[in-house]
């Protein structure tokens, strides 16, 4: 058994769709699990959907016709009968969802976000599902929220494995006993009080990586608009090249440092069941790719890791004593009680700087809460760049017009806040 995740641009439009079946006939026989994103862009527009819901602004229903008009354009592309059973399983989560945006929200953003934007998953595979039924690729639906159980920690949902596994197990594998092809959404999640859970953003990968750990599957295979893993954005860099093979370890490092090719928490359960990890292209399917699995191999070859977007947050104690075990731990404190993760840290005798995602209401909220113990200094606008088995001479090339604000190194691995002169 395999698990394959497609991405939303693998199902961004009606094309899109039908070159996903047409991957899908060259395993025919073989038994699938398929994880699939929301279409396009659909998960951001749904989260203006759920801003403009939460704070009240007057363009909610446009949002939602918005999306309501993306998906039944697809659809219509697709299906020739104008009465197939997808509209009316379509017009119904539209409709539930247009009820929830004409309630006042009842708990706060997080949750609401996640019963919003979460909506995306579900429209994309029961698309796709309906589909390839039509085209004779059969499938089975499953509900992703009754299979991947998580806590109530909305927007970052902590998967209980144990149950998860048990549920996973019940659901697919009897799914299996008569069909070779399973479709769930990737991202999202269930709570035992049934409320929905997303798994962070871009949490596609992940799911497939649990589904994969809790049917001990053969492989697992990242379908992407690019060759394989590559060792920088092509977005910043020209001439990037593919790499064919990584570790376990070294795939983790780049996730972690912020690598968009794959979502962070995906290599960890594969890596635990030694399940190698392919990354491959929809485009040309036939292509190697990049396979990630146990393996002596090293890298030979600079990675580059370009966040932008950051702010450089620098806090003191403010009677200009030194910043110990207490400070620290408040101050992790504050971090996590506002949901800002850290990209970078760095402690001095007396302060502490970091580089976060500027996400701007958590950043107001952090500031002005450590404002009550610290002095704290902070630059927006500037960016983060990692670089993974560094040389000398590729990291200097990279700080043309730019002024380093912060630099950290160790034995592989060099990071510096810069900002644009």
């Amino acid at each position: 058994m395999q698990v394959f995740k497609f991405g939303g641009a693998s199902v961004k439009d009606a094309e899109a769709v039908k070159n996903v079946a047409e991957v899908l006939k060259q395993f025919s026989n073989k038994k699938l699990c398929i994880v699939i994103s929301a279409m396009g862009k659909t998960t951001n527009a749904l989260e203006k959907l759920a801003n403009a819901f939460f704070y009240k602004t007057d363009d909610a229903e446009v949002l939602l016709e918005e999306v309501k008009n993306f998906h039944y354009t697809i659809c219509n592309e697709l299906f020739t009968d104008v009465h197939h059973s997808i509209y009316n399983d379509l017009e119904n989560t539209f409709v539930e969802l247009h009820w929830a945006i004409e309630d006042e929200p009842t708990h706060g953003f997080d949750f609401e976000y996640d019963q919003i934007v979460s909506v995306g998953e579900v429209l994309s595979t029961k698309i796709v599902s309906a589909y390839l039924n039509e085209i004779g690729i059969a499938n089975k639906w499953i509900d992703a929220r009754g299979l991947i159980q998580t806590d109530n920690t909305y927007r970052e949902g902590k998967v209980d494995f144990e149950l998860t596994e048990a549920m996973v197990k019940t659901q697919v594998e009897l799914a299996f006993k008569t069909i070779d092809i399973v479709i769930t959404q990737g991202f999202i999640g269930g709570t035992s009080e049934n409320f929905t859970t997303t798994l962070g953003r871009e949490g596609s990968d992940y799911t497939a990586s649990i589904i994969a750990y809790c049917l001990n599957a053969e492989n697992v295979t990242i379908w992407k608009d690019v060759p394989g893993v590559l060792n920088a954005d092509p977005k910043f860099f020209k001439n990037t090249k593919k790499i064919g093979e990584l570790t376990y370890q070294d795939a983790i490092e780049l996730t972690y440092y912020g690598a968009s090719v794959i979502h962070p928490k995906t290599i960890k359960p594969l890596q635990n069941k030694n399940i190698p990890l392919f990354v491959k292209s929809f485009l040309n399917p036939k292509e190697d790719g990049t396979v990630i699995k146990e393996s002596d191999a090293r890298l030979n070859i600079p990675s580059y890791i370009f966040k932008t977007n950051q702010v450089l947050i620098s806090i003191q104690p403010k009677d200009f004593s030194f910043i110990a075990e207490d400070n620290l731990s408040d101050i992790f404190e504050l971090f996590s009680k506002n949901g800002v993760k850290i990209n970078l840290m760095q402690l001095s005798a007396i302060s502490f700087s970091v580089s976060c995602d500027n996400d701007l209401q958590k950043i107001k909220n952090l500031v002005t809460e450590l404002q009550h113990t610290f002095k704290v200094l902070y630059n927006d606008g500037v960016e983060l760049m990692t670089v993974r088995y560094y040389t000398t001479e590729t990291i200097e090339k990279l700080k043309k017009n730019k002024v380093v604000l912060l630099e950290q190194r160790s034995r592989f691995t060099v990071q510096r806040v810069m900002r644009v002169e």
